[in-house]
């Protein structure tokens, strides 16, 4: 009987019209909740309390009251006896009067004052009298007026202030006071409460549909995350489509990658694309110093985002706030990005959900985020944006230059054969470059030398206008001639594109190459050969003058760090094995969270030790195989200071294709780019 009962209580105490929830950020009063009189800043209370304001008002209006009676009201008149003014005019005294009804008001010619009058009062001008009922209709007085040469008229001469004037006389300097208090008082209220309440407000910005569209047009290069993002803009605009099958739309979509692959530029095509409201604010923004400002933004942000409904939100730098939650920067696990990532967390899968809200975000460090973020129900679909092909980079290079004239002899798609590892940022700037590089040579079109001195720029850097000693000169052409010589000789090495003496940013001279096509992983073979290149410049100076000097420091960089990888990270050392004991974060990661022990990393050193030195020697053989080679490599840069591909290869005596190098193997075994800069030595002073 107990189980039959208690449903039956609960259905009892469940009120007929039960309340509604409350929604988030809204007022009381505005949602039946409760009466909007009750909440912080419904209405005006005075400073002080009602009282004492009543009290100071009262005040105001008595001083106010005595200081305007002591007003005059009008010229100060003597008032006369009417038969003084009779008498006065008999004499000939009276200049003009005024009369209205039985008043009669003038200013006589000379002051007098009456004989009984006290000595304290003046002999004054201006008089007034009041003529008896019984002498109203008294003409001998008008024709006396008129022999006396009396000005007569029927309009007062001075009728004193009007009931209007005595109003704002006597109250209106009081109610200006009391209206600017209220109003400061208000605005001072006002203004505390908005202040506080514009902290809380998202500084999201709604895209407008009328500005300059970014449509999936515009994009280029990157596919496969396009394709993912046109299936989401097809859904909003088509929802019928995919839900007669029980599809659901994402709630979110992580668009993750290196800097200037296009992240955002696609959640702009997105904005473009979609006919829904489109809101957009970077994560930073979320953060302020009052405490709990971010979590307010959020919400404001999501409830502008579901009265909009179907609508997208698009957060940039989303790391920024999203990283793992607990870590050493926090403070008791409740600091203000925590707080802000938390609602976050509530508002796209909570207790409500976000219905019909979409959340595209983007970030460079996918690996920083916090878990609770990448599950699915939040972020269901993560794309990651890769730097695109070269089919894709001449895509983008089209795209950038519709509105920059060419000329005929540029071809767009050796042009992005030659610039591996460039995103869509890279591209865009390059022709950016190309552009003003033309302009400043007074070009009518930008041409193919403008393309590849620009490259040439951004890659190697700007030239220098310094002058060097001829020793000094000789010895930065010696050490690049190594370089190009190593990467001539060595199995498939990248070819040399590019030798120069010139300097060029930090550099007093620079040898660059790049690979026939894109690699995507490397072998053990292409690593050593490329650390044995590298090397080739401090080689070639040991060689020739029996001393090395400082202007292989970026070498020496370059080759240790592809040399830890290949033993801490990618198992390329026998002495190590298949493990990773390599952790790029070691300076940030905490005490004790160190992927390796110590003598595993005194290990790790020892075999980068050996790979290094094992390298050196072979570069040291190579050149003293081949040193005519590099006598001749040095004195062409000598003679010419830069020598592209064919004069490079010329000058060292071998025709391009049949350098021992180019015959070497071309192994893709390992599954990332060691490094993204420019292939090749860059000699720091």
């Amino acid at each position: 009987m107990a189980s039959d009962d208690k449903p039956t209580r609960s259905r009892q105490q469940r009120p007929e019209s039960p309340t509604p929830w409350r929604v988030e950020g809204v007022k009381e009063g505005q949602d039946g909740s409760g009466s909007g009189s009750d909440q912080g800043g419904g209405g005006f209370r005075p400073p002080g309390g009602l009282r004492r304001f009543g009290a100071v008002l009262l005040v105001l209006l008595a001083l106010n009251f005595v200081f305007a009676s002591l007003v005059p009201n009008g010229p100060d008149r003597n008032r006369v006896e009417y038969t003084f003014f009779l008498d006065q005019v008999d004499r000939g005294n009276v200049d003009e009067v005024a009369f209205e009804g039985l008043q009669v008001v003038g200013e006589f010619k000379r002051p007098v004052k009456e004989p009984d009058a006290g000595s304290d009062v003046e002999a004054r001008k201006e008089f007034r009298s009041f003529v008896p009922a019984i002498a109203t209709d008294d003409r001998q007085l008008l024709e006396q007026l008129r022999e006396k040469d009396v000005r007569v008229s029927a309009e007062p001469a001075d009728d004193g202030r009007s009931f209007i004037g005595d109003l704002l006389l006597f109250f209106g300097p009081t109610l200006l006071l009391v209206a600017l208090f209220i109003f400061l008082a208000r605005r001072a209220a006002g203004g505390a409460a908005g202040g506080l309440t514009g902290l809380g407000r998202s500084k999201a910005k709604r895209y407008d549909a009328t500005q300059q569209r970014v449509s999936f047009g515009d994009v280029a290069g990157i596919d496969e995350a396009e394709d993912e993002l046109v299936e989401i803009v097809d859904f909003l605009r088509n929802p019928d489509k995919y839900r007669k099958l029980g599809a659901m739309i994402p709630k979110g979509v992580l668009l993750s990658g290196p800097p200037g692959t296009g992240k955002t530029l696609l959640a702009r095509a997105v904005a473009g694309e979609a006919d829904v409201p489109f809101f957009s604010i970077s994560a930073s923004e979320f953060i302020e110093m009052v405490v709990g400002v971010g979590a307010s933004r959020v919400r404001d942000l999501f409830d502008q985002a579901k009265k909009a409904a179907p609508a997208i939100i698009f957060i940039d730098e989303l790391d920024a706030i999203g990283r793992q939650r607990g870590g050493g920067a926090s403070v008791g696990g409740h600091d203000e990005r925590e707080q802000t990532l938390n609602q976050i967390l509530t508002e796209m899968d909570g207790f409500t959900g976000s219905e019909g809200v979409i959340v595209l975000a983007a970030t460079n460090r996918p690996d920083v985020l916090d878990q609770a973020l990448l599950r699915p129900g939040r972020f269901d679909r993560r794309l990651t944006v890769n730097p695109p092909d070269a089919d894709g980079r001449r895509q983008i290079l089209e795209i950038h230059t519709r509105s920059v004239p060419l000329d005929d002899e540029v071809d767009l798609a050796q042009l992005a054969s030659t610039t591996p590892g460039m995103v869509g940022a890279d591209l865009r700037n390059l022709v950016n470059e190309a552009a003003l590089l033309a302009a400043r040579r007074e070009h009518d079109q930008v041409r193919s030398e403008d393309f590849f001195d620009a490259f040439e720029k951004i890659v190697l850097g700007a030239e220098r206008k310094i002058t060097l000693s001829e020793e000094e000169r000789e010895r930065t052409a010696y050490h690049e001639a190594g370089h190009a010589l190593l990467g001539m000789l060595e199995p498939g090495a990248d070819p040399v594109r590019k030798v120069s003496i010139v300097p060029r940013g930090r550099a007093l001279g620079v040898t660059f190459q790049s690979p026939e096509s894109d690699r995507y992983g490397y072998d053990t073979a292409y690593l050593l050969g490329r650390i044995t290149g590298a090397l080739g410049g401090r080689a070639a100076e040991e060689l020739v003058y029996g001393t090395i000097t400082t202007g292989a420091e970026s070498d020496l960089e370059q080759v240790t760090r592809i040399a830890r990888s290949m033993v801490g990270r990618w198992g390329m050392s026998e002495e190590i094995g298949l493990v990773t004991v390599v952790n790029d974060d070691a300076p940030f990661a905490m005490p004790g969270s160190e992927p390796a022990s110590e003598a595993t990393r005194e290990l790790v050193d020892r075999e980068v030790r050996r790979i290094v030195e094992g390298c050196y020697g072979r570069a040291l053989d190579e050149l003293r195989d081949h040193r005519p080679q590099l006598d001749a490599l040095a004195q062409a840069l000598l003679e010419r200071e830069t020598l592209d591909e064919a004069d490079a290869y010329a000058a060292a005596g071998f025709e391009r294709g049949t350098a021992p190098g180019d015959q070497g193997p071309k192994g893709m075994a390992i599954a990332e780019r060691v490094d993204a800069a420019p292939e090749g030595a860059t000699d720091v002073t």
